[in-house]
């Protein structure tokens, strides 16, 4: 699984978004915060408002605010809605399977469901609160056990 650019900057405008919740911002006002151009921005930004992440006010004073609380907005959700499945391989994939010429027996198909899952647990895991309150820490080898000995 790899993250788009499209994918962090929507990332990045829900968190300019969050840090000024409750106030309407104009696209120029996120592209600022965020280092993305206006046209690149309106499309990511009209993409969270048909996902229901965001949404729009029209006219003098009009602009882009939060739909719901940043406690509301799972991360995993907004990634899976941009980017689509979380697994690097579609044999590992729990919404996208696509079978493998090796399987049954494939012994990387283990593996690739750990990092499916592995990554799944942390976005699953994650709210926008989260990251405006800097509460994602690194997993740390000693809490984090993934081979058998």
């Amino acid at each position: 699984m790899k993250i788009s650019s499209k994918g962090e900057n929507a990332l990045r405008a829900l968190i300019v978004l969050g840090q000024h919740q409750g106030n309407v911002m104009t696209i120029e006002e996120i592209s600022k915060r965020t280092l993305v151009t206006d046209n690149y921005l309106e499309k990511i930004l009209l993409q969270l408002k048909k996902l229901d992440f965001v949404t729009s006010k029209r006219g003098i004073g009009g602009g882009y605010l939060l739909r719901k609380k940043p406690s509301e907005i799972n991360i995993g959700e907004v990634v899976r809605q941009l980017e689509g499945p979380l697994s690097p391989m579609g044999c590992a994939s729990v919404t996208k399977y696509e079978p493998c010429e090796l399987e049954p027996g494939c012994q990387l198909k283990p593996l690739w469901s750990l990092v499916r899952d592995t990554i799944a647990l942390v976005l699953e895991h994650t709210t926008l609160e989260d990251l405006l309150e800097n509460r994602v820490s690194s997993l740390k080898g000693e809490d984090f056990v993934v081979f058998k000995k």
